[in-house]
């Protein structure tokens, strides 16, 4: 029960982090930001970029995770919540790319999956990928 209450509170937590940094960096239209929490309990934010060849564009979460290797952190906890051009906010579960990025600090890192900002939802990479390839 503890965890599932420290779960939630981390939870909101960084919905209150990406909703800030989201209205201050995207005040209109679509916008993407990722939180991490490290094991410190810091919350580490960054955004997505949009460049004119959508190749090289990189993942809401891309700057936090490196800012945790920068700072020789584990990231405990992952968050990328989107809005879209509706307005419409949401949380999207990391894409295969990020998951790798992130599972270089365990399979046990957990993230927040596709739901509702009110539909509190963690899990951990090793749930995410029953089959991880490193295994």
């Amino acid at each position: 029960m503890v965890n599932k209450l420290n779960d939630e509170i981390i939870f909101q937590q960084m919905c209150n982090e990406a909703r800030e940094l989201l209205e201050k960096r995207f005040p209109n239209g679509e916008g993407g930001v990722g939180v991490v929490r490290i094991e410190d309990g810091r919350y580490l934010t960054s955004v997505w970029n949009e460049t004119n060849n959508s190749c090289v564009d990189l993942c809401a979460e891309t700057g936090a995770i490196l800012e945790a290797h920068k700072l020789n952190k584990k990231i405990t906890h992952s968050l990328c919540l989107v809005r879209e051009e509706s307005g419409e906010r949401k949380i999207l579960t990391p894409c295969g790319v990020c998951q790798e990025r992130l599972y270089f600090f365990g399979g046990d890192v957990k993230c927040a999956i596709n739901s509702s900002e009110s539909d509190i939802k963690f899990l951990t990479l090793a749930k995410l990928q029953p089959y991880y390839w490193k295994k």
